[in-house]
């Protein structure tokens, strides 16, 4: 029996979002490690012996701290053999994949790392909107809301001053912050989308402006997980015109 962990990124949520050697590791697989961000349909691609332990968070609480998983990681490999960490989007995407990698390696186990579809870009396309077009946007960020400390990430602060495509993943409970943060800039009018469960049959999403997003998510109760949007990229989206009309017809 050799001690082994893979990463498998399990994609943005539509089971059918993983790729095919993720789907392999899967079947050859002792122990699934999984969270909420993972389609738990994946589960059935693993054997039926084949131990399965949620590692998520609900109703806001952790299951297990990362300490933990880390240890739990190394303390299963060697005693069932491969472990599959199965982690929601890319595992090297905010996912802190690598800490689980580094932590394993460091014990002697030997480690693979099966990359997933991100929903920085997959949540978007799934609404129709591009994170690039031509003559529209050139670039794209991808910032996660919330830093180690629990504030804003001062890179935001820099995405407000750019004409690039913005991705902001973890960041709903953050919203009010970020979108004030583009009003104080001037940036007020540019177009926003927040798409919650992101490729997932019960997908939601509000368009809008920065300036009225804040309104229009407590609303139509959005709620996590969501991916933030920000930029002229969002015009793309075929419903956007009439949704922004709509809203304007409401204010007033």
């Amino acid at each position: 029996m050799q001690p082994r962990l893979t990463l498998v990124g399990a994609g943005p949520g539509d089971g059918e979002l993983i790729t095919l050697k993720g789907v392999r590791a899967l079947r050859q697989a002792d122990v699934v490690l999984y969270d909420d961000l993972a389609n738990n349909s994946l589960l059935e691609f693993a054997p039926d012996y084949a131990l399965k332990i949620y590692v998520g968070k609900r109703a806001g609480k952790l299951s297990f701290t990362q300490d933990e998983i880390n240890t739990l990681i190394v303390r299963l490999a060697q005693e069932h053999g491969h472990v599959v960490r199965l982690k929601g989007g890319d595992p090297y995407v905010f996912g802190r994949g690598f800490e689980e990698y580094d932590y394993a390696r460091q014990h002697g186990i030997m480690c693979d790392v099966v990359p997933g579809i991100s929903s920085s870009i997959a949540v978007p396309a799934s609404q129709g909107i591009p994170v690039t077009s031509r003559g529209v946007s050139e670039s794209f960020w991808v910032i996660t809301a919330t830093t180690r400390t629990g504030e804003l990430s001062d890179d935001l602060r820099l995405a407000v001053q750019s004409k690039a495509t913005v991705i902001v993943l973890m960041g709903l409970r953050k919203v009010d912050e970020i979108c004030a943060m583009y009003c104080q800039a001037g940036r007020g009018h540019v177009p926003m989308a927040v798409v919650q469960n992101g490729t997932r049959a019960d997908e939601k999403c509000v368009l809008g402006q920065v300036w009225n997003i804040p309104k229009l998510v407590a609303e139509q109760g959005v709620g996590a997980p969501a991916v933030l949007i920000i930029g002229e990229v969002v015009t793309l989206h075929p419903s956007y015109l009439a949704e922004c009309l709509r809203s304007a017809s409401m204010a007033y």
